[in-house]
């Protein structure tokens, strides 16, 4: 992620004082190398497209694809992705927020086989033109993202208050919202169709969202909350190891993981009633897995959404793909799986989960 920053929001990072390890010196050098030429290509665009982009008006409200993090908003994204009539960010967009309209034809020419075919958390299909998090762009744009905790894993003051960016100073929050702005205009300006947005971070800003955007849509997805533990420790790890800057440790993961999920549990059973009626749909994961065409055809229905016509063939056509993707799998003991239900209880009754504690003494087998 960090070799799409510019020199100043590098400098800002160093200056945060993350902690550094010498077994990453090859990337704290490329990204140190990288950074002026990040800063002279955001240079070059705004001198190319800068009024265009001012002039672009938002004219289709986005929809928001919401839920924690490992609940199948990857799963779902990619799926409305398939939809013509949808345009959405991808991988080399969010990594090159301010410079992609200018760079992104050639250098993803130039670079598309470096990049994985999958994954690193989860083989889910990877690539410069696939769906990717808005987050990430937020990231590189402003550093006012808790995806900060991946360079400081175990100091959550830095980057806890990020997560709902209503509460930042009046400063930082013009910024936070000027810069997912930015974002949304250029990728309107590239496609001027309804961008599709998939950030688990979203999930706690529905407020802010819709005084932002009041014709907004929203998609929900919850899933067997075993499942989402294990695999959302699995991609913590990854994600450190991937664009972490110095030696993780992991003290304090367990109680990180079991408390973040709670909020954003709360806080999207606190304020899913603001979002008027008819724009927001809530999917089970494991019902989408079972059945993606039923499942998206009930989420058009449901938010009155058109060119289902056009979606439903391209959905056929990956079937065979999604059916053959093979999941992670973790164990969980019967003593973890008892701190999960017992700190996760609420949210296990409120989406109709069942305990499973006493069900075998060898624990659960969750896939991610």
């Amino acid at each position: 992620m960090w070799h799409g920053a510019s020199l100043g929001v590098w400098l800002r990072l160093l200056a945060s004082r993350p902690p550094l390890s010498w077994e990453h010196w090859l990337r704290i050098l490329s990204v140190t190398a990288l950074a002026p030429v990040n800063s002279l290509a955001n240079l070059l665009e705004s001198l190319v497209f800068e009024r265009r982009i001012a002039r672009t008006v938002l004219e289709h409200p986005p929809v928001f694809i919401l839920g924690h993090w490992r609940s199948g908003t990857t799963l779902l994204h990619n799926l409305m992705a398939l939809d013509p009539g949808l345009t959405f960010p991808n991988l080399y967009q969010v990594l090159a927020p301010r410079h992609f309209l200018l760079t992104e034809q050639w250098v993803t020419r130039l670079t598309g086989h470096m990049v994985p075919k999958t994954r690193p958390m989860d083989s889910m299909p990877a690539g410069w033109g696939l769906p990717q998090e808005d987050e990430a762009a937020l990231m590189l744009m402003t550093l006012l993202s808790p995806y900060l905790m991946t360079v400081h894993p175990q100091d959550s003051s830095v980057y806890r208050g990020y997560f709902e960016p209503g509460g930042l100073p009046p400063e930082e929050l013009q910024e936070w919202k000027e810069a997912l702005l930015y974002f949304l205009k250029k990728l309107t300006l590239r496609a001027n169709r309804p961008v599709v947005l998939k950030s688990p971070t979203h999930t706690r800003r529905i407020p802010l969202l819709l005084e932002m955007f009041p014709g907004a849509r929203f998609v929900h997805v919850c899933r067997e909350p075993y499942a989402v533990y294990s695999s959302t420790v699995h991609l913590r790890h990854t994600m450190a190891a991937v664009n972490g800057l110095g030696r993780a440790s992991w003290d304090g993961l367990e109680a990180d993981v079991l408390g973040g999920y709670m909020d954003c549990f709360e806080r999207y059973q606190q304020d899913k009633h603001l979002i008027p009626a008819g724009r927001l749909c809530e999917v089970r994961f494991e019902s989408l897995e079972a059945d993606p065409l039923g499942e998206m055809r009930r989420v058009y229905a449901e938010l009155g959404m058109e060119g289902w016509s056009q979606v439903e063939p391209r959905i056929e056509g990956q079937l065979p793909d999604l059916k053959a993707h093979r999941k992670n799998r973790h164990t969980l003991d019967p003593e973890l799986m008892r701190r999960i239900y017992s700190a996760w209880r609420p949210a296990f009754e409120r989406y109709g989960y069942p305990s499973q504690i006493g069900e075998g003494e060898g624990g659960s087998r969750s896939k991610e």
